[in-house]
């Protein structure tokens, strides 16, 4: 039988607590997922491939797996223990990470990937639905923008740390060295979090289980959540996608190593990203960003905003240049994360959250990691015309990427005509 903490009146302390170590979860999963960018071009190199396909490799042999299996865990995740769920998850992506560090050739590597992908996709979804479950709906978005501080903490681990670990000790240490603090964070989490009961600072009751058909029927029938949905995966094609090739772009442009490329990056994650977030997080505990609608409106012009400089990054020739418009471009794709998910969970009944939650995964992952990785390896190998990809061909595919981001924040805006409605019918409170 599930440990399952039955009362709402937890201290503060213990719901921080349970953030803190959600946020802890989220930073290694990022730390994992991206660290692939840091060590592209070494690899790529050493395996003799193409743009295509070390693109294959690296992303996409991941995301496939990691969208296919994160509707299935969340129904899982919607019915069982969360914090096992989480654990388990844990422990599998993290040894599948060493392993690929000990891979010796491409199918090793390709089925260590494949692994760390199927692992992870049981991560995010839980966290969020914990979360929700430790946190009242007017809590909600900002608990969850704290918890989205490990997406530039685990970035600036991925790009700044694995840099000079990759340029001294090779590529193959970098994940040796990320995989096993994982495996120690998953063993935390089973000990020492206990399991929330579901809905139970919401209206609407939270202990029914609706079935996999119920949960995208009404999933439709929310117009708000849809937009939302749509307009993350648009802007995770475009910001994440940009930033998966962005280490490899910095060093064949400008003739950088991994650690010189980390160096530029990795702190604009990390002190870019953190700002973004937190002014994010002070932003919503404002009384004038109460409206749901005002935090869409302004998630939607700050995309739209830094499309622009995302432009720029790949249109000059200038590395200085290049370096401003990544302080411009990259804490944009932090901001929007929390926000998303602290309203998503509002537009999601309680049994729902952690479905509405992998839905949202899965349509951005395929973006980020599948279509994003995917088209700009064949844009620069077919504008190569047959020769060694190079940095004008990666130059040129990439920019032809950068303006999705208008895409995405059309939808912020288009959400705003039902977003309160839809959010009373979900959970039967207001924001």
């Amino acid at each position: 039988m599930e440990a399952v903490l039955e009362t709402p009146d937890r201290t503060a302390a213990q719901r921080w607590y349970v953030l803190t170590i959600m946020c802890l979860v989220y930073t290694i999963s990022i730390a994992h997922r991206y660290v692939i960018s840091t060590v592209l071009e070494p690899i790529r190199v050493e395996l003799d491939l193409t743009d295509s396909g070390v693109a294959f490799l690296t992303g996409v042999s991941l995301a496939f797996f990691y969208v296919s299996f994160g509707i299935p865990i969340s129904i899982l995740t919607d019915r069982k223990n969360r914090r096992n769920i989480i654990t388990i998850s844990m422990v599998v992506w993290s040894t599948l990470t060493v392993a690929c560090g000990l891979a010796q050739n491409y199918l090793q590597f390709l089925l260590a990937r494949i692994g760390v992908g199927i692992g992870e996709a049981g991560g995010s979804p839980a966290a969020n639905s914990i979360i929700s479950d430790y946190f009242p709906p007017l809590r909600r978005p900002m608990a969850l923008t704290v918890f989205s501080l490990g997406a530039p903490l685990g970035a600036w681990v991925a790009y700044d740390l694995a840099g000079p670990i990759a340029d001294h000790y090779g590529w193959r240490a970098v994940f040796l060295v990320l995989g096993i603090p994982g495996i120690l964070v998953g063993a935390l989490v089973h000990f020492t979090i206990r399991e929330p009961k579901r809905g139970q600072f919401d209206k609407v009751s939270g202990e029914s289980t609706p079935s996999v058909g119920e949960t995208f029927r009404f999933l439709l029938s929310q117009r708000a959540a849809v937009h939302w949905i749509v307009g993350s995966a648009a802007t995770c094609l475009w910001g994440w996608g940009l930033t998966f090739w962005l280490q490899a772009y910095l060093q064949r442009k400008y003739g950088l190593n991994a650690g010189d490329a980390g160096a530029i990056t990795g702190p604009v994650h990390l002190f870019g990203g953190i700002g973004a977030t937190l002014l994010t997080g002070w932003l919503l505990s404002r009384p004038s960003m109460k409206a749901p609608c005002r935090i869409s409106r302004l998630i939607g012009a700050g995309i739209g905003l830094a499309t622009i400089p995302s432009i720029v990054l790949f249109a000059t020739d200038s590395l200085l240049v290049a370096q401003a418009m990544l302080w411009l471009f990259i804490p944009v794709i932090y901001f929007y994360i929390g926000p998303t998910y602290g309203v998503l969970n509002n537009l999601a009944p309680p049994r729902m959250r952690a479905q509405f939650c992998a839905i949202t995964i899965l349509t951005s992952n395929v973006g980020n990691l599948i279509v994003a990785p995917q088209l700009v390896g064949f844009l620069s190998d077919w504008i190569a015309g047959g020769q060694t990809a190079d940095a004008h061909s990666l130059q040129l595919a990439l920019l032809c990427l950068a303006p999705t981001g208008f895409w995405g924040a059309y939808h912020f805006f288009a959400c705003v005509k039902t977003l309160d409605r839809d959010i009373e019918r979900a959970c039967g409170s207001g924001v």
